[in-house]
């Protein structure tokens, strides 16, 4: 009998100890020890305290930055109800996991997401090509959080746009296009789309810098420091007006295995995206501008910068051989336009309408002379 009780009392003596160093290690440790759990749950040691009952400070403390965050609220509620989000599905070949580690496949449907903004009262809606290629149905999602379905209007892959149409009719909230070519560095911008599925979301940041090119095949794209990540592809960047500046793209973050926002977003000059839009409603497909030449930038001063373009090759029977020009010619204006690159003169060529005749200026033997050439249509595979 005293037996256990001594047993009980050893016992006892030695969970106390042990619940005393377990109590000093977790005071040490920044934690909370069993004792202080008993006196929670007893109501022993809650601390009085009072919470302030007003702001630090009032809007008439700091007026540019209350007016600054209203303003702000004021463009998102005016931008939000034109932007869409875009869900797709795809049926192709999806991965599927086996105990072997072997790579095999199976036909399976692929989900998609994007967004895109709606540019029309009738619902027509402008998204990256890439958001909506191959896809085997396409459903639209208001900012009301109604799903419509989607028809595809048509498409310019070269410049990665689509124009969609959302089915059933109706009047809808749409935003206008902004001129890309008055874009300026540190020109203040909002991003507007779904990123990871999150709807109508808006970040806020300037333009980095413009005429950004990912590979000597693509086109000139503006750069922007608002936060893009997937999802946003094919949302607005508007200016503080709510007109489109540019469609987002893409994210660069020079790591091809990091596909998280980094700092650096691009966007599709809003110019170009109005031109494929326009051509689209019109005609069905993008009409692209043809003169049938290769250019490379050429230094004229070095001392006072001046560029132009060097026509490096001429068409046989093209439009620029058609109106005089040679191989060696400087190009220095294009449409009365300066040129500070040679993608300005590739791009001004591919924007002008078929049938329009444009003004060239090209230094050729140390005189400035004045060529008017006559744009055609970029025949089919070029």
């Amino acid at each position: 009998m005293f037996d256990h009780i001594r047993r009980f009392i050893i016992a006892l003596a030695i969970f106390a100890v042990a619940g005393l160093f377990y109590q000093r290690w977790r005071e040490d440790h920044g934690g909370y020890g069993l004792f202080d759990l008993l006196a929670r749950k007893t109501g022993a040691g809650q601390q009085k305290f009072s919470a302030p009952s007003s702001p630090k400070l009032n809007d008439s403390d700091v007026p540019g930055l209350a007016r600054l965050s209203e303003e702000s609220t004021k463009l998102a509620a005016a931008v939000l109800p034109a932007v869409v989000s875009i869900n797709t599905r795809t049926v192709g070949k999806v991965p599927v996991q086996n105990v072997f580690g072997l790579p095999l496949y199976r036909y399976g449907v692929s989900p998609g997401l994007g967004s895109g903004v709606i540019v029309s009262k009738e619902g027509h809606v402008v998204t990256n090509y890439h958001v909506i290629k191959d896809a085997a149905q396409i459903k639209i999602t208001t900012n009301d959080h109604k799903v419509h379905d989607a028809e595809v209007i048509g498409v310019d892959d070269r410049l990665d746009i689509a124009v969609l149409r959302i089915a059933g009719g109706g009047q809808f909230s749409a935003l206008g296009f902004a001129s890309s070519d008055e874009a300026k560095v540190g020109q203040v911008v909002f991003a507007v789309g779904n990123p990871f599925g999150l709807s109508g979301t808006v970040t806020q940041g300037i333009i980095s810098a413009t005429q950004r090119r990912l590979s000597d095949s693509g086109n000139d794209l503006l750069q922007t420091d608002t936060v893009i990540n997937p999802g946003n592809s094919g949302g607005p960047l508007v200016d503080i007006h709510g007109s489109i500046v540019g469609i987002n793209v893409s994210i660069f973050t020079g790591d091809q295995n990091v596909h998280a926002w980094q700092g650096v977003g691009l966007a599709i000059p809003s110019n170009e995206v109005r031109t494929a839009f326009e051509q689209i409603m019109h005609k069905g497909a993008p009409v692209v501008g043809f003169l049938g030449i290769d250019v490379s930038l050429v230094s004229l001063d070095p001392e006072s910068r001046v560029l132009g373009a060097q026509i490096d090759v001429v068409g046989t029977g093209s439009p620029a051989a058609k109106a005089g020009l040679l191989p060696g010619d400087v190009i220095v204006k294009f449409a009365g336009r300066s040129i500070e690159s040679a993608t300005d003169v590739i791009n001004y060529i591919q924007m002008a309408k078929p049938g329009e005749k444009i003004s060239i200026t090209v230094l050729r033997n140390g005189q400035f002379i004045e060529f008017i050439a006559n744009i055609e249509r970029r025949p089919v595979g070029l």
